[in-house]
């Protein structure tokens, strides 16, 4: 029998506050993994990651202190005027 699953392998989190997110589509035939792929995606301080896996929601909830999302915040600001210049 086939069958797929979509697990969140792995999370990492960067100085900044971004959490990287990778999920793993698996293909399993009567149980053994017969074929794998990934796929990534970064959630940015602020985001909104309610419909996150629920460890990366955990997660953000701890990591993303208001200090945290200020401070990324203001340097999108610094980031967004210097390509004006």
């Amino acid at each position: 029998m086939l069958e797929k699953k979509n697990v969140v392998d792995q999370i990492e989190i960067t100085r900044d506050g971004h959490i990287q997110v990778r999920r793993a589509s698996l293909i399993l035939e009567d149980g053994v993994e017969i074929a794998k792929s990934y796929h990534r995606h970064v959630l940015a301080p602020g985001d909104d990651a309610s419909a996150e896996d629920s460890k990366v929601t955990s997660i953000a909830e701890v990591v993303w202190t208001p200090e945290v999302v200020k401070a990324y915040e203001d340097d999108q600001v610094v980031q967004a005027e210097a390509i004006t210049r």
